[in-house]
């Protein structure tokens, strides 16, 4: 499957995700996105280094696609933030970080939960 698939078909098909992208963890270079959630290499930055040390993005919220939103929880592997009923959920691998926005109908869990089983998947299968 291309890198393409895993965002047209795992995440926004799902219907629990509405944008993702895929981008290589060292150097964030996006090797996928969903036509208009075109990320800055400074909001793909922060993002990584969210993983090492979330205090950033605990005190001053997280960028993403020039919108702002508040943090709500991390761990070792994953990040999520919300602006509104809105969401972001991100989740690293070996390899990559996996990025998704989900919309104000859907909850944040659903989405968390959708980006975790294709991180997962990817992990499994070497990345």
């Amino acid at each position: 499957m291309s890198w393409q698939a895993y965002i047209d078909q795992s995440l926004v098909g799902s219907g629990n995700v509405d944008l993702g992208l895929i981008c290589d963890i060292n150097d964030q270079t996006i090797w996928a996105s969903s036509d208009g959630f075109s990320l800055s290499p400074e909001e793909l930055k922060a993002i990584a280094e969210s993983f090492k040390d979330p205090s950033k993005v605990q005190e001053a919220g997280i960028k993403i696609n020039g919108e702002k939103y508040m943090y709500v929880r991390s761990d070792d592997d994953s990040l999520t933030a919300k602006k509104g009923k809105e969401g972001l959920v991100a989740h690293k691998t070996e390899k990559a970080i996996v990025v998704a926005h989900h919309d104000s109908e859907t909850q944040t869990t659903n989405a968390f939960s959708t980006v975790a089983e294709l991180a997962d998947y990817l992990k499994g299968v070497g990345y």
